[in-house]
């Protein structure tokens, strides 16, 4: 059975990832955010969950990227 075509209801889609990390002795929060607009290329379930993935893709990273840089510039730092 085809998968069922979606309503274009939703218009955007804005995604937050978050991490909250103890470099040393402290505690950081880091947090990427992004907002996009459906398009109209998005007909299914399907093509819904790939481009909520590929956004949860770029938030995690950003964090990742974030947390990364902050522990380079602390080790740098002390060094």
């Amino acid at each position: 059975m085809a998968e069922p075509i979606i309503s274009q209801t939703v218009n955007t889609v804005k995604l937050t990832s978050r991490a909250s990390v103890k470099i040393g002795d402290s505690y950081f929060t880091f947090e990427a955010t992004e907002e996009h607009t459906v398009p109209d290329t998005v007909k299914s379930a399907e093509d819904f969950t790939d481009f909520k993935n590929k956004i949860w893709d770029d938030v995690n990273g950003e964090v990742d990227n974030q947390i990364i840089e902050t522990k380079d510039f602390i080790r740098n730092k002390t060094l």
